[in-house]
């Protein structure tokens, strides 16, 4: 089903319906600032392996996931001070960090070495989504190999019968977030992406 939410002005009822359809332990695809995601609650065991199932990939590649707010982050991983002078600078924008996890994080979304990549994107669709869900959705690109979608119409085709949503919020350029780790307070870019990685040399 293709749901069409204007990115500039969301309605709350179909914010709703894409809350409601997570709620319920489906997978969606929903707009960020750097590409469309395929999104589903972090918490629920079922969709989490069922977006493992779209994207084809092992269940050894954890999923970065998207929090609502610093406020939200602090939940999920450890913030230093050093790190949340990072995050307060550059959040809602088009990175990934990389932090050390909490024991809110269900084990399937941490890395071997217990961290976890945490979004804020700039897209009020997509953090509007999450701040009423209450918690983090997964976050990874609506792809298949090397070909990253852009268009809604198009994934409607390719992924209309493996999700319950897709929201249609315009095409988007797809260009991956920067992906930075802040683990032990060393700043490490491990992606450059559309995020402006120069600041952090």
């Amino acid at each position: 089903m293709i749901l069409e939410i204007d990115p500039y002005r969301p309605i709350p009822r179909k914010i709703k319906q894409a809350v409601e359809a997570l709620k319920n332990g489906d997978v969606i695809i929903y707009p960020t600032d750097t590409c469309y995601g395929i999104g589903a609650d972090i918490f629920n065991k079922a969709a989490i392996e069922k977006v493992y199932l779209i994207k084809g990939i092992s269940k050894k590649q954890p999923f970065s996931f998207v929090c609502s707010d610093l406020r939200d982050i602090s939940h999920y991983a450890r913030v230093s001070d050093f790190a949340y002078r990072i995050l307060k600078r550059y959040l809602p924008g088009p990175y990934t960090f990389v932090l050390e996890g909490s024991r809110q994080v269900p084990k399937m979304m941490l890395t071997k070495r217990k961290t976890v990549g945490i979004r804020v994107p700039d897209h009020p669709v997509c953090l509007e989504i999450v701040k009423q869900l209450g918690r983090p959705i997964i976050s990874t690109t609506v792809s298949q190999g090397d070909k990253i979608f852009s268009d809604p119409r198009e994934m409607s085709k390719k992924f209309g019968k493996q999700v319950s949503i897709i929201i249609d919020s315009g095409i988007i350029p797809p260009e991956p977030s920067s992906v930075i780790s802040l683990v032990d307070d060393e700043v490490e870019i491990l992606r450059e992406g559309k995020g402006d990685c120069s600041i952090f040399h």
